[in-house]
């Protein structure tokens, strides 16, 4: 899904980014061998760029939550953003490197019943961040710490919602086309 608006400005690439975009741009093609389609949109304001690549590498470091504990919730995140294109990054993220379980994948990105406990758990606290804007239950959270997660955790859900709604918002607006390396996992909501 993207919104009716598409963006005019020309995506900043690494031989026409301005100085503060160039340096972003310059350390995702060292870290990843390219630059994402999704950051060249991004790059056109710096601080959106910055601003999640910043607090992505947090969630992925700091969030306590287990590789494919992190996909299953960027991945119900962009689902209910109907982002396309992280959905499909994601997809590709989840099985060939956090190892989620084919099954859980595809749980997710057709929107049924996922066949594992605590990630299900997880997904449903996630989906509940999202609806409620951040305001859950009390019914809502000792689900999620009965599922064996942490009170700490609740914020790091915040973290990923504030990560993808960046990405999320942007490739909405900027409609990036998918990048080859996504392709095999591609998804349209």
């Amino acid at each position: 899904m993207s919104a009716d608006y598409q963006m005019q400005l020309a995506p900043q690439t690494l031989e026409n980014a301005d100085a503060k975009a160039k340096p972003l741009l310059e350390q995702a093609n060292a870290k990843l061998g390219f630059v994402p389609n999704m950051y060249a949109g991004m790059a056109k304001a710096p601080g959106v760029l910055d601003t999640y690549l910043h607090g992505y590498e947090l969630f992925r470091e700091d969030s306590g939550f287990a590789p494919p504990e992190q996909e299953v919730v960027f991945l119900t995140i962009s689902r209910l953003n109907g982002c396309d294109y992280c959905m499909s990054a994601h997809s590709m993220l989840a099985e060939k490197m956090s190892q989620v379980p084919a099954e859980v994948i595809e749980a997710i990105r057709n929107d049924q019943p996922i066949p594992d406990e605590r990630l299900a758990a997880l997904a449903e606290f996630t989906k509940v961040m999202f609806e409620s804007r951040g305001m859950p239950r009390q019914a809502d959270v000792k689900a999620f710490l009965d599922a064996g997660f942490e009170e700490q955790q609740v914020l790091q859900i915040v973290l990923a919602l504030a990560v993808k709604t960046l990405s999320n918002y942007s490739n909405h607006v900027n409609h990036p086309e998918l990048d080859e390396a996504f392709s095999g996992h591609a998804w349209q909501g």
